[in-house]
Formats: C-alpha cells, sequence, structure tokens
C-alpha cells in the first residue's frame, strides 16, 4: 500500500466542502454517523465564537465507501452548508460580480497577502478559502485516517496544555485513549481539573476586554510501531511531516515534538532518552519519551507526542 493523501475544495460560506482521501485500503468501517460525530467535536470548547454556535454538518458520503466500508477506491466526502440559501447570491458560480466586495483587508489573516498575489480587489475571494471553516473538510479526512489507524491498533487522542498564559507543567502525565471522553466533558478540553478553572477564568477576563487568546494542543500517538519514516531523505522523516501537516492547519503559528522548545535550554545529559530492553517482550523501550516518540525522523515505538500552538482569534469583539 502507498501512502494516503487527502485534498479539499469549497469555501466558507459556498453550498459545500469536498474531501477527497485517496489511498485508504478495502475494508476499513466508516459511516456517515462517525464523520458527523467527529465534526460535533469541532464545536466543543468554552468561548467558541458565534458562528461555531450555530453551523450544523450535512455530511453525505459521495464514493469509495458501500456497505458501511471503504472499497479501496478514492473517498469523497461532501459537507453541505445548511446557511446556503443566506449566501446563493453572494457565492454565485455563474458569470458576475459582488453586489457587496469587501475592500478593506483585516489585519492576522490571509486577505491582503492574498489580495496582493492574485491581484483580487475583493477580499472575500481569498478569505473565503483561507477560513478555518476548512478544518471541517479536514476533520472528514482525518476520521478516515483515524479509522485506518485503528485497524492498525493505533490510539490517537489530544487535549489542551495551554490558553494564554496558563500553561500545563511541561512534565505532566499522558491521558490514555480511555480518557477522551472526560477529556471531552471539560469545557476547554483540559485532562487536568486544576488548570481548567484557571484556563476559563482567563478566557472570561480576556472576553471582558474584548480580546482574545492562543493556546497549545498536545495530540498523543499510542501504540505506533517501530520503524516508520526514515533518516535517510529530508522529504521521509516523520517529525518534518508531521510539523508540514500540522503548520497547514489555519492559525497554528509553531510545532513541538516530544520537549520541543525547552529541549534547547537543558544540556545533553538531560536531553536524551535511554535505551533499555524488555526481556518479556523482547522490544527495546525508552526510559523516557523526550524526544516524542521520533529519533532520526523514525518512530521509536513510544508514544508519539506533538503539540501545535495557534495564535489567538484575530478577530475582536
Amino acid at each position: 500500500m502507498g501512502s494516503i493523501r487527502y485534498l479539499t475544495a469549497g469555501e466558507s460560506h459556498g453550498k459545500a466542502l469536498v474531501t477527497i482521501v485517496e489511498g485508504l485500503p478495502a475494508g476499513i468501517p466508516i459511516t456517515v454517523e462517525e464523520i458527523q460525530n467527529e465534526l460535533s467535536r469541532r464545536r466543543l470548547g468554552y468561548g467558541r465564537g458565534p458562528r461555531m454556535r450555530f453551523e450544523k454538518d450535512e455530511v453525505t458520503i459521495l464514493g469509495g465507501v458501500r456497505f458501511g466500508r471503504t472499497l479501496g477506491a478514492p473517498v469523497a466526502i461532501e459537507i453541505g452548508n445548511t446557511e446556503w440559501p443566506k449566501w446563493e447570491t453572494e457565492m454565485s458560480v455563474a458569470p458576475g460580480s459582488s453586489t457587496k466586495p469587501l475592500t478593506a483587508p483585516r489585519p492576522g489573516h490571509a486577505d491582503l497577502s492574498g489580495m496582493l498575489k492574485y491581484g483580487f480587489s475583493d477580499a472575500r475571494d481569498v478569505l473565503e478559502r483561507a477560513s478555518a471553516r476548512e478544518t471541517a473538510a479536514k476533520v472528514a479526512a482525518g476520521i478516515c485516517a483515524k479509522k485506518f489507524l485503528q485497524y492498525m491498533g493505533i490510539e490517537i487522542l489530544s487535549h489542551v496544555v495551554s490558553i494564554g498564559e496558563v500553561i500545563v507543567e511541561a512534565d505532566h502525565n499522558l491521558p490514555r485513549p480511555e480518557d477522551l471522553d472526560a477529556i471531552d466533558s471539560s469545557p476547554v478540553r483540559c485532562f487536568f481539573p486544576d488548570y481548567e478553572e484557571k484556563m476559563v477564568a482567563a478566557i472570561k477576563a480576556a472576553s471582558k476586554e474584548g480580546d482574545s487568546l492562543g493556546g497549545t494542543v498536545e495530540a498523543i500517538a499510542i501504540g505506533v510501531p517501530v520503524g516508520l519514516g526514515s533518516h535517510v531523505h529530508w522529504d521521509r522523516r516523520i517529525d518534518g511531516l508531521f510539523a508540514q501537516a500540522l503548520m497547514g492547519i489555519q492559525a497554528v503559528k509553531a510545532v513541538e515534538i516530544g520537549d520541543g522548545f525547552s529541549i534547547g535550554k537543558k544540556r545533553g545529559s538531560l536531553a536524551h532518552d535511554s535505551i533499555t530492553w524488555d526481556s518479556e517482550n523482547r522490544i527495546y523501550k525508552r526510559a523516557t519519551d523526550r524526544a516524542g516518540g521520533i529519533e532520526g525522523g523514525i518512530t521509536t515505538g513510544e508514544p508519539i507526542v506533538l503539540r501545535a500552538t495557534m495564535k489567538p482569534l484575530a478577530t475582536l469583539n
């Protein structure tokens, strides 16, 4: 089997977003309900913007699945825009022009850079595609990959480790897949109740002043085998591929693997993971996981730990 890749199409206020996932093997179970459940998790979290509260996702699997299982062909998924009737004229694909062009680019968005690059006079020609609404299409692709990984015995979960200046201590215990329900029940998706209350308070304080906060999400993969990726070429290093994928998410400005930025502040004797031998299971282990499950661009068999830091929302109240 080759690599799995995906493409998305569609605009924020267009008729629909479309995701095509290529490379999934045949026989992976996937249903519309599972995709909708994952999409509904995008609306979790304290202090969400108004659009996140009212937008709904109408999911249709257009191809690549029969009787709830993949066929080995590309999987096409459509996420309909329930607000489309309000935008049908402004976002029409037919020849014409806008009656309400947006000519004032917003700081912190792709508006001005995109307008200058492509020669647009209407910022909507840029912002509609640059919008974080496109992450819904990424989630649809992600659940397909997630189902494949589960089939291979790999579990994925994530949780919030910082909002504003409230930061979970660096040497915290990693949550496990069985902790996911508890994480999702947190208003800020934080696994640690003591920090959860402080994060909510920080959001309230910023919101009261019409401001916003950024934060960091930690993603964990458990059950990853040894040997994925390669040290041979730069574009086969799995840490580089992870970094590219995370930096491709709207508003993400920094990525860490393992102890990440803090490694640069440590001595070498405290920065690496000693190797041990598990005689019972006959495998090599690491006494710690400072490298985040990756050494030399290759997975070590330890949990993969990634963190992505998102900038504060540029749209303020």
